[in-house]
């Protein structure tokens, strides 16, 4: 065995551990963000599952090298100390797996204000719905909406921005079942023909779920004071975490990307996800914002040539420390037996946070319209740009919604 491989941690789903992918998280931290130096700046509040919570904001790119908090990618590092602790990123949060980190959208988004992060990793829409809608504890937490309600009563609001209807597609499902496709023995094959199909079986139900939270946060918020249209509601999309095929830093399919990339999957997997689920996703999701009267931030391309083992990014090592400009901003698979959690697999890091925040920033510094925000290439996640949403996406979203059962299925991924 080659010596460097013990030195590594090893990223991956190994192969009992690809059956195991969790992408899921924990508490509120209850406290407005300290961002604040009067008491009547208006608030900016986050509800919603692990792509808004913040979950994976511990870790600055990805690396395989242990040395040095894993060659400086590992924010919860101590050097001095030489250990590792999250709370120092999710804090409290940590201990029951929400994963609100420092870096989350709303903490680093530039807005002036306070900042209040409700968003717990792992909710479906249910865990945003008021109680008497069906809405129920998550985590120990009461529901976001109930918690909202309590928090902005007698506080002006600008904004409050949503990220729901993952973990109510089963995007767990998904990814789960494409590694363990990608590290069987034998009979390995794509999991695009068999998902494909069910996954838009799935997405009129998550369309019904976003809106139904929505309405929940507009009837939250006018229970504590706030008419509709007197702050900005947003609900967003999510950025791919993976490349296509064609763009894979390690060619072939072969099993470096289990050990090293940490993309345990097929390049028709990799082309299915990118191409179709992740704009697929953001349709729908454009569709559930204008149903409810709320604006729509499209983040599907927020990553392009920024994910997971795209060919146009590099690992931090030994000589090469991370950046903005050049690691990757989603964490990479890992099957949490080493560094990290595996629930923190495919989520935005750190840098990938601090785009989403600069995403929201512009968002709000615009009128209420509905945008796409896309990176500027060989840049860090200080330059994000704002377009127009495509003409296609739109054109989708008026579509009537296909009926579908109600029944939503109760996954903790995102």
């Amino acid at each position: 065995m080659n010596p460097s491989w013990r030195r590594r941690g090893l990223t991956a789903v190994t192969v009992a551990a690809g059956a195991a992918l969790c992408l899921a998280g924990s508490t509120p931290t209850n406290a407005a963000h300290a961002g604040s130096k009067a008491a009547d700046e208006p608030w900016v509040v986050s509800l919603g599952d692990s792509f808004i919570s913040g979950e994976a904001g511990r870790w600055a790119g990805n690396s395989n090298e242990s040395a040095d908090g894993y060659s400086g990618t590992d924010r919860a590092f101590a050097p001095a100390t030489e250990t590792a602790d999250p709370h120092r990123v999710y804090g409290t949060s940590y201990d029951d797996g929400c994963n609100r980190s420092d870096s989350a959208e709303v903490n680093s988004a530039r807005v002036r204000g306070k900042r209040l992060n409700l968003a717990c990793s792992g909710a479906t829409f249910t865990a945003i719905l008021l109680p008497e809608h069906g809405g129920s504890p998550f985590k120990g937490e009461p529901s976001q909406a109930q918690q909202l309600r309590t928090a902005v009563t007698g506080h002006p609001v600008r904004a409050v921005v949503v990220s729901i209807g993952g973990n109510d597609l089963g995007f767990e499902d998904v990814i789960t079942a494409c590694a363990k496709n990608f590290v069987k023995p034998i009979g390995a094959a794509p999991c695009a023909p068999a998902w494909g199909p069910e996954v838009r079986k799935r997405l009129p139900a998550m369309r019904t779920a976003a809106v139904k939270a929505l309405a929940d946060v507009t009837t939250a918020m006018n229970r504590a004071g706030h008419a509709k249209g007197s702050y900005r509601l947003v609900l967003q999309s999510y950025p791919s975490p993976l490349p296509g095929g064609a763009r894979v830093r390690y060619p072939g399919e072969k099993y470096d990307r289990l050990t090293q990339g940490g993309c345990p999957f097929f390049d028709k997997d990799l082309t299915w996800a990118h191409d179709e689920l992740v704009p697929e996703i953001s349709t729908t999701l454009a569709a559930a914002a204008r149903t409810a009267g709320a604006e729509f931030l499209d983040l599907s391309r927020a990553f392009e040539g920024r994910e997971v083992c795209s060919d146009t990014t590099v690992q931090a090592g030994p000589g090469r420390q991370p950046s903005g400009s050049t690691s990757e901003w989603a964490r990479f698979v890992t099957s949490g037996a080493g560094q990290g959690q595996r629930q923190e697999s495919m989520h935005p890091n750190y840098y990938g946070q601090l785009a989403l925040g600069t995403c929201l920033g512009l968002q709000l510094d615009r009128g209420r319209e509905n945008h796409s925000c896309v990176n500027s290439a060989g840049s860090g996640p200080g330059a994000m740009r704002l377009r127009p949403v495509p003409a296609q996406t739109l054109s989708r979203a008026s579509a009537p919604p296909r009926t579908s059962s109600p029944q939503m299925p109760r996954l903790t991924s995102l």
